[in-house]
C-alpha cells in the first residue's frame, strides 16, 4: 500500500460476524461501528497479552543472565584463588583454558596459552608426556599423582598432577582437566608434618616416662617404707643378740663343767659345737639384714624424683645393685665379670643413673636369652674428669638395619611386656642431662657394647 493513503476498515456484511456466526439485526451504521470497536478491543487485548509475555520473558532472561554472571564470577574467583596450576584441554590436546597460577608458572597471559598444544607446555625431559595424557583420555582413565615437568621460563618445574575427563551436558567426553601442585611444596608440607610429628613424640615421651616413673616411685617408696621397719627391728635385735651371745660364751668359758653329769650333758647337747656355730650364724644374720637394708636404701634412691638435687655417689655400687636386681634374678646361669676401679665416684642423681644402668644390663640379658653360655662383662675406667663404664654382652649383636635407630623415641625390637620399658631414648636424655654421653654399638668380637661416660666427682664438668 502506498504511503500517505488513508486506511479504511471495511465492516463485514450484514448478517455475518467473526467466525461465521449470525449477528443480531442492527442498522447498517450501528452494526459497523460495534464490530469495529470489538475488533480493536480484541487487537489491543492480544497486544497486551503479547507485551505481558515479552515482559515476563525479559524478567526471566535477566534473572538467568544475573545467575550466569554470578556463576561465571564464582568460577573465575575459584580459578584465580587456586595456587595449583590448572590446564583444561580438548580431546586433541589443545589448551582451552588456564588459571592465574598457570599464567604465573608459564610467564604468559591466558590469551597466549589458549589454543597451544599441550606438548609445548610440557618439558621434553618430563616423566609424563602429552602423548601419555592423550592415551589416558582415549582409555577413559584418570591421572593420579603423576609426575610432570612443566616448561617454564625458569626451567623445568616438577609438579604432581591429577587429571580427570571433562564431559558435556550429554555425557560425551570433550577433554581433560589437569591440576598440578609443585613437588617442592609437597616436600615442604611433608617435612613440616614430619617435624611436627617428631616434636609431638619428643613432647609426649617425657610425659609418659614421668608418669610411669612417678607411679613406680610411689609404689617402691611404699614398699621401702614397709620393709624398713621390720628390717630395722631385725637388724637392731641381731646386734643386741650378738652382744648377749658374746657375754654368755665368755661366761661359759669362765665356768668349768663340774661333775660327770655336767660333762655328759655338755657332750650330749653339743654345747661346744653350738658355741662354735653361733658366731657364723650371727654373722650370716647380720649380713642378710645389712643386705636387705641396702636394698631398701636402693629402693628409696630409685623412687626419689629430686631432679634438681645433684650429689656425689659411688657408680660401682649402683652397677652392682643393677646386676643383682636384673642379671642374677633373671638368668641364674649367667657368668658375670665386674671390673671397676676403687675410686669410681660420679656426681648427679643416683636414682636416675640407677635406672639407666638397669636398662643397659636388662638389654644385655635380653640379647643373650636362649644362649648356652651367656656372659656379661662390665668394666670401668677413670680419667681426671671422666668415668667410663662399658657393658658388653655375648649376644648376637644389633641388626645392621636398626643400629642407627636404637635411640629413636618409642623404637623397640622387644615384644610387648618385655624389658624395663625405660627405653634407650630416655636413657640417652637422662645421660645428656648429667652432662654425659651414651653410645651403643656392635662389639668387634661379637655381641654388643654400651658405653656410658659421666663426669667424675671432684673433676672438671
Amino acid at each position: 500500500m502506498p504511503m500517505g493513503e488513508d486506511i479504511h476498515l471495511t465492516p463485514p456484511r450484514a448478517g455475518t460476524a467473526r467466525g461465521g456466526l449470525a449477528a443480531p439485526d442492527l442498522a447498517p451504521s450501528e452494526m459497523g461501528s460495534a464490530e469495529t470497536d470489538q475488533a480493536w478491543i480484541a487487537v489491543i487485548q492480544k497486544m497486551d497479552e503479547a507485551y505481558a509475555e515479552l515482559v515476563s520473558q525479559q524478567v526471566e532472561l535477566e534473572a538467568k543472565n544475573a545467575a550466569l554472571e554470578e556463576a561465571q564470577g564464582f568460577i573465575a574467583g575459584l580459578l584465580g584463588a587456586m595456587t595449583d596450576v590448572l590446564v583444561a584441554c580438548d580431546l586433541s590436546g589443545r589448551v582451552e583454558q588456564v588459571n592465574l597460577a598457570a599464567e604465573r608458572a608459564f610467564g604468559q597471559r591466558a590469551e597466549a596459552l589458549v589454543g597451544r598444544p599441550l606438548a609445548e607446555l610440557i618439558h621434553g625431559a618430563s616423566p609424563t608426556s602429552a602423548a601419555d595424557v592423550l592415551d589416558t583420555m582415549a582409555s577413559r582413565a584418570r591421572i593420579a599423582d603423576r609426575e610432570f615437568s612443566l616448561a617454564t621460563p625458569e626451567g623445568p618445574l616438577p609438579v604432581a598432577v591429577n587429571g580427570a575427563l571433562r564431559f558435556d551436558p550429554r555425557g560425551r567426553a570433550v577433554g581433560i582437566v589437569l591440576v598440578g601442585r609443585p613437588i617442592g611444596e609437597l616436600k615442604q608440607a611433608y617435612s613440616d608434618l614430619a617435624s611436627a610429628h617428631e616434636h609431638l613424640k619428643r613432647t609426649q615421651q617425657p610425659l609418659v616416662h614421668a608418669e610411669k616413673m612417678a607411679s613406680l616411685g610411689r609404689l617402691v617408696a611404699g614398699v621401702a617404707h614397709e620393709l624398713n621397719n621390720p628390717i630395722s627391728f631385725v637388724y637392731g635385735n641381731a646386734h643386741a643378740l650378738k652382744r648377749y651371745v658374746d657375754r654368755l660364751m665368755r661366761y661359759l668359758d669362765a665356768v668349768p663343767a663340774e661333775g660327770a653329769a655336767a660333762t655328759a650333758a655338755r657332750a650330749e647337747l653339743r654345747v661346744d659345737r653350738a658355741l662354735a656355730d653361733i658366731p657364723s650364724a650371727l654373722a650370716g644374720m647380720l649380713e642378710g639384714a645389712e643386705r636387705v637394708r641396702d636394698i631398701v636404701a636402693d629402693l628409696r634412691r630409685f623412687s626419689s624424683d629430686q631432679r634438681g638435687a645433684r650429689e656425689p655417689f659411688d657408680l660401682a655400687a649402683v652397677v652392682r645393685s643393677a646386676v643383682d636386681w636384673v642379671a642374677k634374678s633373671q638368668m641364674p646361669d649367667l657368668e658375670v665379670q665386674v671390673a671397676l676401679p676403687d675410686d669410681f665416684e660420679t656426681i648427679g642423681h643416683p636414682g636416675h643413673i640407677h635406672q639407666v644402668v638397669m636398662n643397659l644390663v636388662q638389654n644385655a640379658v635380653d640379647a643373650m636369652e636362649g644362649q648356652s653360655a651367656p656372659r656379661l662383662d662390665i668394666s670401668g675406667s677413670r680419667t681426671a674428669d671422666r668415668l667410663v663404664l662399658e657393658v658388653r654382652d655375648s649376644g648376637t649383636g644389633i641388626p645392621t638395619e636398626v643400629v642407627d635407630r636404637v635411640f629413636d623415641p618409642f623404637f623397640t625390637t622387644k615384644p610387648v611386656g618385655k624389658g624395663t620399658g625405660l627405653g634407650l631414648s630416655i636413657c640417652y636424655r637422662i645421660v645428656a642431662e648429667h652432662e654425659g654421653r651414651l653410645t651403643v654399638e656392635n662389639a668387634a668380637g661379637g655381641g654388643a657394647v654400651a658405653t656410658l661416660a659421666l663426669p667424675a666427682a671432684g673433676g672438671r664438668p
